[in-house]
């Protein structure tokens, strides 16, 4: 089963000549390989040559899209917190109401943690790892998704403060806050999954953060 954070062809590319379409094909086809194999042997047991074999595509097809195994574990992650951070700021865009947009937002980014544990476990065992040459730079441009989202997030808040629906607290550091506190119940997941997967623990964080916020 494709990893739903993977970039997969869309309709949007149905009219593109065949051979791009094909290269993108291939492409989506080799990280799937490659996320598979790195979750289930870790990243630095893989070879290319593995990636290649486990695509069911010869080594020069694979250096066609990757010139190494860091570029092709940067298309992975770049992809998927692409396709995270776009989901999570529709979900704050969607709903009008801001606390139902907050709600609605902490039960997206909960399905897509759980829907893509694989690619979160890649991302923290090598990027936060010594050794990955190029971590600093890219830290930074992944941290430039999260300053954005942050501000998005702010700004719900902001408009839920102007609708008197939350206290008159610094909309930038509730979102901060509430950041954190999502993220804390996440991550236990992946140390503590058989206590940390059920939705009720996340719900009882909401309830929690939301008593704080909302304006009595």
């Amino acid at each position: 089963m494709p990893y739903s954070l993977i970039p997969e062809i869309s309709t949007d590319v149905e009219n593109l000549p065949r051979r791009e379409r094909k290269n993108l094909q291939q492409r989506g086809e080799i990280l799937q390989a490659a996320l598979k194999l790195f979750s289930e042997k870790g990243y630095h047991n893989v070879s290319m040559h593995d990636v290649a074999k486990g695509a069911e595509f010869g080594i020069g097809t694979l250096y066609k899209y990757f010139g190494n195994k860091e570029e092709l574990y940067k298309a992975l992650i770049y992809g998927g917190s692409e396709k995270f951070h776009q989901a999570i700021l529709r979900a704050l865009e969607e709903e009008q109401n801001p606390v139902r947009a907050i709600k609605k937002h902490i039960a997206v980014r909960r399905k897509l943690f759980l829907d893509d544990l694989p690619l979160v476990r890649l991302y923290f065992g090598v990027t936060r790892g010594a050794g990955f040459s190029v971590r600093a730079g890219f830290d930074r441009e992944l941290r430039k998704k999260h300053d954005a989202f942050i501000e998005n997030l702010a700004s719900v808040f902001e408009r839920g403060i102007k609708e008197d629906l939350f206290r008159p607290l610094d909309p930038y550091c509730m979102a901060l806050a509430l950041d954190g506190i999502i993220n804390t119940f996440l991550f236990r997941i992946i140390e503590d999954p058989d206590r940390f997967r059920e939705e009720d623990n996340l719900s009882i964080a909401m309830d929690i953060f939301l008593d704080g916020v909302l304006k009595k």
